[in-house]
């Protein structure tokens, strides 16, 4: 039974969050995710849509697996194939739930679905009655909601009622809603529906106006009680609304809404960098509740008033999500026990092999350096630990550049199944030789969407960790490498990113075509 004064949290970082552009996070990424989120006590991880492709299947099947308090849900259409393969994905679940989605609004149901409203009634009425019998717990979400007719949201949400459905979800999809706007058609659907007090409301709100945390604001004072959202606001487009900021909105402005919510807020910041790692998306320095700056203060006046009290400018204290600094030096001589604990700390949740791994690693990296940053053992974990291992996967052995006035040399070696393979080419720069030696080395020529470099701290010793996204027959593939090199952080970047443009394609039943000649 729902708590009537309490938010409950629908995490859909693992579906929703990995559709942004370019994000591409394998089952073990995924898995690391959502036990960080499970220990932040989210109360639903939307962990993948099954019938979208067999990997999204085997994601959702694994955290079923994994995932034992927080609800797993599985997203599915309103066809039989997909509600049939979400209900076997979710059949390991502890606590399983069933999402299913239809289009409800005229430029979606003319265009997209080829519906009349009436064939949309029918369908919503055959997918959720389907899904009921599968499935005790049952979503229905009317996609596009905030651009559908009130009176057939109303109709619509009824039959979902009428048909099995526990949550009814008023999703923002395309970012369209003001907040008041959005207010006033939350309260009409609530009194217009009139489901019983069993049935939860739920809201799904879009970035594209920067509207969607407010948004999801509006809609809890009109009495919705369950809030879908991702870390970071990582999403399609724009993004969708960012837990932590609905969150930490809700917990501070208690005074207003006067509702409680069960997350583990000290948890935010740890799982907000733990989410940027694995996917490569970059949380601006600016933003809010987890951004870098968001508790630092540089003006005179602002950093007096908050020495003499912090609440002068601070309504929130970084100890609330999580950001308190690590005091502890991790160097040559810290043990197992020591790093282990520091990996805790920032959010990873190792076995006993990756942690050996890690460690062993780390020590090879003090070797190199003094001391170890926060952000130099996370981009040892991203790096080294949730790499996948396609049938072609490329391992970094050994490079050599030259780096001229105009032109540039760089021999790169690389092993695939126990086989050197080796070439060299030239290029404008040292990077761009390497990336085309290892074209030749591989034989396929994907394309670099997008390539960055930034340091792990603001040491001069600092790591240097590469992020690449590359695209080939339809596939992207983002790629991460991390080394006191920059130079070798940017090989293995690009390696990382063959690999996973390999691994995506093997789930998609996609044959790259000239690798095998080039490779063998």
């Amino acid at each position: 039974m729902f708590e009537a004064n309490r938010i409950y949290f629908f995490d859909t970082t693992l579906r929703d969050g990995e559709q942004a552009a370019g994000v591409n996070l394998n089952v073990s990424e995924k898995l690391q995710i959502a036990k960080q989120l499970e220990k932040m006590r989210v109360d639903v991880i939307e962990a993948g849509f099954p019938a979208s492709s067999q990997g999204d299947f085997n994601c959702v099947q694994a955290v079923s697996r994994e995932i034992k308090r927080s609800t797993v849900a599985g997203l599915a259409r309103t066809k039989e194939g997909d509600i049939r393969a979400a209900a076997q994905a979710l059949a390991l679940a502890e606590n399983p739930r069933l999402h299913v989605f239809l289009a409800t609004s005229p430029i979606h149901m003319e265009y997209k679905l080829q519906m009349t409203p009436e064939e949309v009634l029918a369908e919503a009425k055959a997918g959720v009655s389907l899904a009921r019998s599968l499935m005790s717990e049952v979503e229905f979400s009317a996609e596009d909601a905030s651009r559908s007719d009130l009176e057939f949201l109303i109709k619509i949400f009824k039959v979902a009622v009428e048909s099995g459905a526990t949550i009814i979800n008023i999703p923002d999809t395309v970012g369209y809603a003001l907040p008041d706007e959005f207010y006033k058609l939350c309260k009409a659907i609530i009194e217009g529906v009139g489901a019983p007090e069993s049935v939860i409301y739920s809201v799904h709100t879009h970035d594209d106006l920067g509207l969607a945390t407010a948004n999801s604001l509006a809609a809890v004072r009109a009495g919705v009680r369950q809030v879908e959202g991702t870390i970071n606001g990582m999403g399609e487009r724009g993004g969708n609304a960012a837990i932590e900021e609905v969150a930490m909105a809700i917990k501070t402005r208690s005074d207003f809404f006067a509702l409680n919510i069960n997350l583990d807020t000290q948890r935010l910041y740890p799982v907000s960098r733990l989410v940027s790692r694995l996917s490569g998306v970059t949380v601006p320095p600016n933003k809010a509740v987890v951004g870098a700056n968001a508790f630092a203060h540089e003006a005179g006046v602002h950093q007096h008033g908050v020495l003499a009290k912090r609440e002068t400018y601070e309504i929130m204290r970084a100890e609330d999500v999580g950001c308190t600094p690590a005091v502890m030096v991790l160097g040559k001589h810290s043990g197992r026990h020591a790093f282990r604990d520091r990996l805790e700390l920032l959010g990873y949740n190792l076995d006993d092999l990756q942690l050996t791994k890690a460690f062993e690693i780390f020590k090879k990296l003090c070797d190199e350096k003094k001391e170890a940053t926060d952000g130099d053992i996370e981009a040892i974990v991203a790096d080294e630990i949730f790499s996948v291992k396609p049938e072609y996967h490329y391992e970094l052995k050994d490079y050599t550049v030259h780096v001229g006035a105009g032109l540039s040399t760089a021999a790169i070696v690389l092993t695939r199944n126990g086989v050197e393979l080796k070439d060299a080419a030239t290029g404008k720069g040292p990077v761009e030789a390497a990336y085309l030696a290892i074209k030749r080395i591989i034989g396929l020529c994907p394309k670099l969407d997008s390539f960055r470099i930034r340091a792990t701290s603001e040491r001069a010793n600092a790591m240097g960790e590469a992020f690449v996204i590359l695209s080939h027959s339809g596939i992207k593939a983002q790629g991460h490498g991390a080394s006191t090199d920059v130079i070798k952080a940017s090989i293995r970047a690009y390696v990382n990113a063959v690999n996973r443009l390999y691994s995506t394609a093997a789930v998609r039943d996609i044959k790259f075509t000239g690798e095998v000649a080039a490779a063998s």
